[in-house]
């Protein structure tokens, strides 16, 4: 059976990438936990074994080529994220995969057991996705490609999930949700992750380089 896990990135500019922590972090100290992210998530995403990593890339792609010259890197396509996630849902399908699981950049510790319960499932059902603690989710897979949760859709809102389910459910499309997850974009998640994964790649980096923002979460006595 073959597997691609497609990583969603966009390249690390100042100004467009973790905005939602500007403030309190500057552009470029989001922009370099951006970049300890990305590289903890597709580390992460290449445990997953029998499963092979796509870069989907929003910019330049040297970035990422002098990064991560084993991968294969497409550039992503459409006008809003359903079509982006579309069109690498049916790119990789047609080049012959079993199963198709896309992820973002913005889960660093996001377990590779759980992609692989993900596989799993497509394995017997055509979608599965994570649900994330805001709404939306964290990983969304296809074993077949369905159209219609790509269209129309509440992008970056709370109410993805739900909107994800009815379209499931008005179709007939037998599905797997798995676990809740917790993606990291804002200053709580944060904290969630340093107290969830104090020994992840992301979470020393914030310890060591941007302690002074987030005291609050690694104060003595924090379980870090």
């Amino acid at each position: 059976m073959k597997n691609v896990i497609g990583v969603f990135a966009k390249t690390p500019v100042e100004g467009q990438v973790k905005t939602r922590l500007t403030p309190p972090l500057s552009p470029q100290e989001a922009t370099e936990l951006y970049q300890v992210m990305l590289a903890e998530t597709v580390s992460e995403m290449q445990k997953v074994v029998g499963a092979e990593v796509v870069l989907f890339v929003a910019g330049d792609e040297s970035y990422f080529a002098e990064r991560w010259p084993e991968l294969r890197i497409v550039q992503q396509q459409g006008e809003d994220l359903g079509q982006r996630m579309a069109h690498a849902m049916t790119g990789e399908l047609d080049r012959g995969a079993d199963g198709v699981i896309l992820v973002g950049s913005d889960n660093p510790d996001l377990p590779p057991e759980k992609v692989d319960k993900a596989f799993l499932h497509l394995k017997h059902v055509e979608v599965v996705f994570c649900p994330a603690e805001d709404g939306g989710y964290v990983l969304l897979g296809e074993s077949k490609h369905n159209p219609e949760i790509f269209v129309d859709m509440p992008w970056s809102t709370e109410k993805l999930v739900d909107r994800t389910r009815q379209r499931l459910m008005f179709h007939g499309l037998i599905h797997r949700e798995l676990e809740t997850w917790d993606d990291v974009d804002d200053v709580p998640s944060v904290e969630r992750l340093l107290q969830r994964s104090p020994k992840s790649r992301t979470a020393q980096h914030i310890k060591t380089r941007l302690s002074q923002h987030f005291w609050n979460a690694l104060k003595p006595g924090a379980d870090t």
